[in-house]
């Protein structure tokens, strides 16, 4: 077996060295896309027969000939009825190769105010960035200010996939990078999928937000890390527009909600309507007017989950009251990592005693013992 497997690497070393990647390379992109994911079917079956599974997958890529498989699309509910169209396990190896190798020259060219999917700019971050932006508009809460909040109308389904093609080429050179970038970017998970979940789940989802409802050059897969970094890419364009056209000292953006704070209403209304006339020409999208909100800093900014007021943050309530509706219906199997993850979003905001104190209320009736801080439960003794 051993011998057999340092042949076929041997033989994929030789034929990678035109393709530009190595079987490391694709090894690393395996144990990425396994985290969190290992104990999944697809996962699982992958990792019966690691080794030829990962030689044949290379060997597909560096002859030209990988087609990506079969996708599983799915609704979710929580916080909106939504689609995900999650790729086989085999395919998120690709896209994590890709990424990988990629990813890194788009970042070094990102502003520090584009969050999610960025590795260490997440929720906590944009947080932390914004109250930051605040008080600096402000003077530490001394003077008014005003924040313009927007969105992208139905983002996902409605990315144009030949501007974003346009935008991926200007940095991916190699043609094996690029070829493999095309490979994914345009290919269409409707036309091989398995659709799991009620049935009835699927009239949930707005016509308009069903990617099978969008003409063949719109829309990413909600699900895959590929779609998300790609979002990324394709919005970059806007931050550039925000910071060095509008000049907009004080922009941040996570995935398609951006926000802008200035003292000036007027001209937070004229930096609005310059990026109402500018999507539609440069990136053919459109902002979702019904969320649009322009409204003084001082009655709190509810942003990636957290409301910021003056001197204090608290967790959005919609969001504490899903996670204590949730841990008082989980299973009990479920509940410690539930109810540990909750404690830890909470725990991201400044006065979050009294949600937390609830939380632990019901976490006590389960059974559970808590630190004294309100911060994470125990396992239960001889839960595994």
């Amino acid at each position: 077996m051993k011998a057999e497997l340092a042949q076929s690497a041997d033989k994929n070393d030789t034929m990678s060295s035109h393709a530009n990647f190595s079987f490391e390379a694709l090894v690393q992109a395996y144990f990425d896309c396994r985290k969190h994911k290992r104990n999944t079917p697809s996962a699982l079956a992958f990792e019966q027969n690691l080794e030829r599974n990962l030689i044949a997958l290379s060997e597909e890529l560096a002859d030209g000939s990988y087609q990506p498989g079969k996708s599983i699309c799915f609704v979710v509910t929580r916080p909106k009825a939504r689609e995900v169209w999650a790729a086989d396990f085999r395919d998120r190896i690709v896209h994590h190769l890709l990424y990988n190798h990629i990813a890194p020259r788009f970042y070094a060219s990102f502003i520090q105010d584009s969050c999610a999917c960025i590795p260490g700019r997440g929720t906590l971050y944009a947080a932390n960035r914004l109250e930051h932006k605040i008080r600096s508009a402000t003077q530490n809460w001394s003077k008014p200010c005003f924040y313009l909040k927007c969105d992208l109308a139905n983002f996902f389904v409605s990315i144009d996939k030949s501007i974003l093609q346009t935008q991926l080429a200007k940095r991916i050179t190699e043609p094996f990078w690029m070829q493999l970038t095309n490979t994914i970017l345009w290919h269409d998970p409707r036309t091989n999928f398995e659709l799991r979940g009620a049935q009835a789940l699927q009239s949930k989802v707005p016509a308009h937000k069903q990617l099978s409802n969008q003409q063949q050059n719109k829309g990413l897969p909600i699900g895959n890390l590929s779609s998300q970094f790609f979002a990324n890419v394709y919005l970059d364009a806007l931050d550039q527009f925000a910071k060095h056209q509008i000049r907009a000292k004080h922009y941040i953006r996570y995935v398609d909600d951006f926000l802008i704070l200035h003292e000036s209403t007027a001209w937070l209304n004229d930096a609005h309507a310059k990026i109402k006339a500018w999507l539609p020409a440069n990136l053919n999208a459109k902002l979702n007017d019904s969320k649009t909100i322009l409204q003084p800093v001082s009655r709190g900014v509810d942003f990636v989950g957290q409301v910021i007021k003056p001197w204090h943050n608290t967790t959005r309530k919609r969001t504490a009251n899903v996670a204590i509706e949730r841990c008082k219906r989980i299973n009990k199997d479920d509940f410690y990592t539930t109810a540990n993850s909750y404690f830890g979003l909470l725990g991201q905001a400044n006065s979050s005693h009294k949600q937390r104190a609830q939380l632990a209320k019901i976490a006590l009736l389960r059974g559970h013992s808590i630190n004294k801080e309100l911060t994470k439960i125990y396992r239960i003794k001889g839960q595994s």
